[in-house]
């Protein structure tokens, strides 16, 4: 039995006890604790359902599908944690899932499939074509920050300027699904072929799809319970806003895609690993938050697109770095090292940045 099972039947156990945790008053840490451990589980089994009734309703449903549900956890704990006027911790969210899908999950697929290999090969047009987009992103919050950095600009005043780079990132992950779904399509299908080989059964939609909504409901109810605690714990434990947005938040939200893009890497299956890393990080760069910047007035919580000089270095080297060592399709056990090396460096300048 894998890691990615034993973690989705086990920790479900989590997701009563943290309800009790909250009724019963046990106070904020046990609240914290039980209801972070109970996100795991639920963000593997959204992961799961999307995959599942993505191989039943094919490619193009299947798309859709990954677009909605894709991101879902990150996309939740966000939403709440905006709603609960929780900017910084939102914005500093985004930078650490950027990090963590290009330095943590990457370094961990190439370091773990790499071991007892000499080099492993994935697709360098797929890679390119995800780095290309990363770049575009990364433009769009480096021009609002700088003219706030600048003291030109406060940080309300980009809040239109925003709404139009939401629009534009929207439209262009819209265009990047027509690459990947009918004008380019052969580029991807050794993934999808990969992905297909190991669901040897036929997934019955209806119980997928009462998986999904189950999950779906059950992880927003888990996400605020945490995130109206997040403040109260971490300040307890010394850590800034800052640092529980670019560390914590990620893992417990990309758990399920770590896990599958590492258990794909082990298998030599390096073009659906170096996928699911960089198609979460363009899932989450061209519509989770576009997603969250319109959606944040609305919630009475406008997200502005300015972020802080470390936060920009830090998407910016991410991007960067993972896009130098994925440009010549092949990888190694040793790449994977210094991408790890690379996450550990940036998590810990946020560390003793707000210490």
């Amino acid at each position: 039995m894998t890691i990615r099972r034993v973690a989705s039947i086990g920790l479900l156990a989590m997701v009563p006890v943290s309800i009790a945790a909250e009724a019963l008053h046990w106070g904020d840490l046990a609240v914290f604790v039980t209801s972070a451990v109970a996100i795991l589980p639920l963000a593997i089994w959204l992961s799961t359902a999307t995959e599942e009734l993505s191989l039943v309703f094919g490619p193009s449903i299947g798309a859709l599908l990954n677009a909605v549900f894709g991101n879902a956890t990150e996309l939740i704990i966000a939403l709440v944690a905006l709603k609960a006027g929780l900017v910084d911790i939102v914005k500093a969210s985004i930078t650490g899932t950027v990090m963590a899908n290009l330095l943590l999950a990457l370094g961990l697929s190439m370091l773990v499939g790499g071991i007892g290999r000499q080099e492993q090969e994935f697709k360098p047009v797929v890679a390119r074509v995800n780095g290309s987009a990363m770049t575009l992103a990364v433009l769009a919050i480096l021009i609002p920050s700088l003219a706030v950095l600048s003291g030109g600009q406060e940080a309300e005043s980009t809040e239109p300027f925003g709404a139009f780079v939401a629009w534009v990132l929207l439209g262009v992950y819209a265009l990047t699904l027509l690459f990947s779904l009918r004008t380019h399509r052969g580029l991807y299908e050794v993934a999808e072929a990969d992905l297909g080989e190991d669901q040897p059964h036929a997934p019955n939609p209806w119980v997928w799809l009462t998986v999904l909504v189950a999950a779906t409901v059950a992880l927003a109810y888990e996400s605020e319970l945490f995130v109206g605690v997040i403040e109260t714990v971490t300040e307890g434990f010394g850590l800034s806003a800052l640092f529980t947005g670019v560390v914590l938040l990620p893992l417990l939200g990309g758990t399920a895609e770590y896990l599958t893009a590492v258990s794909m890497a082990r298998k030599n299956k390096m073009d659906l690993s170096v996928s699911v890393a960089l198609g979460s990080t363009l899932l989450v760069a061209l519509l989770v938050v576009p997603a969250l910047v319109l959606i944040g007035p609305l919630l009475g919580h406008p997200l502005p697109l300015s972020f802080d000089v470390y936060e920009l270095v830090a998407v910016i080297t991410a991007v960067v770095v993972s896009n130098l060592v994925t440009i010549d399709g092949r990888s190694d056990w040793l790449e994977g090292v210094l991408l790890l090396a690379a996450y550990l460096i940036l998590a810990a300048g946020f560390y003793f940045q707000s210490a």
